[in-house]
């Protein structure tokens, strides 16, 4: 039996990203450590219950791991990952429930285990500024890209990723994430609004992760799309590589983010990015990106078109962005997690 226990109650839920960032380095601990995870799938209370009442139950002394941002408030022999207080710097982008939910177990969580990773110095400083905790409890661990999954596909790949998903186009600007007020999906739209007649006619607005249909769209206060906008609905795992590899550019100008994978995996495919120059983005795009004020629609039009006219920038920035995924590797996050679990588990003993 392991020292250390992980809390993998997040593997039972859909794809998301904090989803994969549990399943990347669970493959990387091999037998370094055991998980928990309810015997069925819950949700909703349920699922906070068992978090909060069973779980404690069965750690045998052992260390706990929470790697979502949630974990039992009883255990203090844990260490939590908290990826973004978003929650708490803007809890008004939320159902009111979740971020009252949120807002108070968080900072009372992070106050009470023994220390606490996140995924960018951004993030570290609004945990710490939050919650009133010592920065030297906090360790910034960023997120890794698997290079064996994400790299520059084929066209006959991307050709097929393009027809299993209908895209009605070779030529696209490609958005990825979930629909919800930070990923800033209204001012995206509106920028090409704005551009969808100054580019090819061939050029499409690609949007992924969000579900088709104008009742989602109404919810993201977007009253009607402009012409040349694709819904793909949800991309299963396997077609991301290739559906980045094929885009012109992934605009992904989000207004929070506690660190940006979707503009980590792009590099590592060869795509240049049009990012949001606030939150963790610029730790993680660096110079591999062309950024832009995400509150401000003229310079996100601008930054677009920009991009989809000049062929050179595109080509400077996919050289960039190759180069600077490579730096971000799930291996060095596994390694580093570790070594903070095994110090965490001897402080402890």
């Amino acid at each position: 039996m392991s020292e250390i226990v992980v809390n993998t109650r997040i593997l039972s839920k859909p794809n998301m990203g904090i989803r994969r960032y549990v399943q990347a380095l669970m493959r990387r601990f091999g037998g370094d450590v055991d998980s928990l995870s309810p015997s069925i799938a819950l949700h909703g209370m349920a699922a906070h219950f068992w978090e909060q009442f069973v779980l404690p139950t069965r750690l045998k002394g052992r260390l706990l791991w929470s790697p979502t941002g949630l974990g039992p408030l009883v255990v203090g022999e844990q260490v939590l990952t908290v990826h973004d207080v978003s929650f708490l710097d803007h809890p008004e982008w939320y159902n009111q429930k979740f971020a009252l939910w949120y807002g108070w177990l968080i900072p009372r969580l992070v106050r009470r285990v023994e220390r606490v990773i996140t995924v960018s110095n951004f993030s570290k400083q609004s945990i710490v500024r939050r919650t009133g905790i010592s920065e030297d409890k906090v360790f910034v661990i960023p997120n890794g890209v698997d290079t064996h999954e994400f790299y520059p596909r084929s066209v006959a790949e991307i050709r097929s990723v393009i027809e299993a998903l209908e895209i009605p186009t070779t030529e696209y600007v490609l958005s990825l994430g979930t629909l919800e007020p930070r990923k800033n999906l209204r001012r995206l739209v509106d920028a090409w609004a704005r551009i969808h007649n100054l580019v090819p006619s061939d050029v499409w607005l690609v949007i992924a992760g969000a579900k088709g249909g104008t009742s989602v769209f109404r919810d993201a206060d977007i009253p009607r799309l402009p012409p040349r906008v694709f819904l793909t609905g949800y991309v299963p795992d396997q077609h991301l590589p290739a559906l980045y590899s094929g885009a012109m550019v992934l605009a992904y100008v989000s207004l929070y983010e506690g660190f940006g994978l979707p503009a980590l995996e792009s590099m590592a495919t060869g795509t240049p990015s049009l990012t949001g120059d606030l939150t963790a983005i610029p730790e993680a795009v660096g110079e591999a990106g062309l950024m832009v004020d995400p509150y401000d629609v003229e310079d996100i039009a601008q930054g677009l078109l920009r991009l989809i006219q000049d062929s050179a920038l595109r080509e400077d920035l996919r050289s960039k962005g190759l180069d600077r995924a490579k730096q971000y590797t799930w291996e060095a996050c596994a390694k580093s997690t570790l070594e903070v679990l095994h110090d965490s588990f001897r402080r402890i003993s």
